[in-house]
């Protein structure tokens, strides 16, 4: 029997050992059971399928059909599409793209960014005349970890719940990072590929391998590392960033899709089919990858609480941080994660073309408590999970916390003029086609 979900619930829950939020649902393909599912596919054109052990130790072929990275940016744009709506109010990071040179413009937020408020595109855009990363709000990323993340919690909430690394910072490497609190991911179970016909997206229309970028001498407080500019103001040469100069290289558009045929896991040869041709005659033609059929799909997410119990907010610059502030900060972290997956959730799972949903159950939610305890279960719609997160930030605020609105950046103009080329490069290929 599931209870109703409250907001006592989520804060009792943050404030004592319980390990995690958890809900397993199930799914048929739109089309009824037996229809052809096609899931994603990845460089070189293959599908990730594996064998699972499942509930009673039955063993099945099994093909994942949205992983925990793709299943992440769904809840986020649901997370955004709320805020848009003026449902709830997030804080923002936003890089408007509105330059009148640009054949489009655009806008690209924390919630739509691959590295989150650490992407490139915020690196190398102003806040108030300052780069990002050098402004005061910038700098919080600089000097944010598990056991001070007051700052960010304020800033970008959602880097704390869906994980994050600050790699492409001044501190590279070593750059913050968060372990993601909510995992997410979709799997086919009992798959059997059928016969027929990957790589990184990145909001910012700029083509690889287009331009080459150089590093700038002396970029300074209000440009990025790198330019367009062959030479500098003195004349000289500028060196090339990387090997090639592509925009890749300071982590800046994206990577082909790509495609192969089935090939045989042993001897890794393409494997080939006899078919008869309109002439009558055989022939070989290489086989295709070309989708499942699958006896269910199952969707399972797990919000740690024990993740987000490590994080600590100590208030007004305090060596240490008061319990009960850190409770409430949990306790938004842990509703921004129900509300983020039980918004997806209230719309049918259409993954991609032949690849739509529908659960066959109402979703539920199980808190997994002490080892050998039932579950307590829960039902929790998007509208009364994105209600209890309300609820939960206007306790957080009361308890000190920051929680910024929206932080709108200017992209500086070496980047605004590499989306523009790349508009015009991507214009000019689609009219020869």
């Amino acid at each position: 029997m599931s209870e109703k979900m409250s907001l006592q619930t989520i804060r009792d829950a943050m404030a004592s050992s319980a390990a995690a939020f958890r809900c397993i649902t199930e799914y048929q393909p739109a089309g009824g059971p037996g229809d052809k599912v096609f899931p994603p596919t990845y460089e070189g054109g293959k599908y990730a399928v594996e064998t699972r052990v499942l509930e009673g130790g039955e063993v099945a072929e099994c093909v994942l059909l949205d992983s925990v990275q793709s299943q992440a940016n769904r809840m986020e744009m649901a997370l955004l599409e709320a805020h848009r709506a003026k449902l709830t109010a997030l804080p923002l990071v936003v890089a408007r793209f509105d330059d009148g040179k640009l054949l489009k413009k655009f806008s690209v937020t924390s919630l739509e960014a691959p590295h989150r408020i650490a992407d490139a595109i915020f690196r190398d855009s102003l806040y108030n005349g300052v780069m990002f990363r050098k402004s005061d709000k910038g700098r919080i990323l600089d000097s944010a970890d598990i056991r001070n993340a007051t700052g960010l919690f304020g800033l970008c909430p959602t880097a704390l719940l869906f994980g994050l690394w600050d790699s492409t910072g001044p501190r590279g490497g070593l750059g913050a990072k968060f372990q993601r609190a909510i995992v997410s991911e979709m799997v086919g179970i009992c798959a059997n590929a059928g016969i027929a016909a990957a790589g990184k997206s990145d909001p910012l229309p700029i083509l690889t391998k287009a331009y080459t970028l150089h590093r700038r001498s002396e970029p300074g407080n209000t440009a990025p590392d790198w330019t367009l500019a062959e030479k500098g103001e003195d004349g000289e040469a500028l060196p090339k960033i990387g090997k090639e100069g592509k925009p890749s290289e300071v982590n800046l558009g994206g990577v082909t899709p790509d495609y192969s045929y089935v090939r045989d896991q042993r001897t890794k040869a393409i494997i080939y089919d006899t078919v008869i041709g309109d002439d009558g005659k055989e022939r070989r033609v290489p086989r295709i990858k070309g989708g499942f059929t699958i006896s269910k799909a199952r969707q399972t997410t797990i919000i740690s609480l024990t993740a987000l119990r490590r994080l600590r907010f100590p208030l007004n610059d305090a060596a240490d941080s008061d319990p009960r502030v850190d409770v409430a900060a949990r306790t938004v972290l842990a509703a921004l994660g129900l509300a983020a997956a039980a918004l997806t959730r209230d719309e049918s799972a259409d993954l991609r073309s032949r690849c739509h949903l529908i659960a066959t159950s109402v979703p539920e939610w199980d808190l997994i408590d002490k080892p050998g305890q039932t579950p307590k279960r829960f039902q929790l719609t998007g509208d009364q999970a994105l209600g209890l997160l309300g609820e939960a930030i206007e306790a957080a605020k009361k308890a000190g916390l920051p929680w910024e609105g929206e932080i709108a950046l200017t992209p500086h103009e070496d980047l605004v003029e590499l989306v523009r080329r790349s508009q015009e490069l991507a214009a000019a290929v689609a009219g020869d086609e």
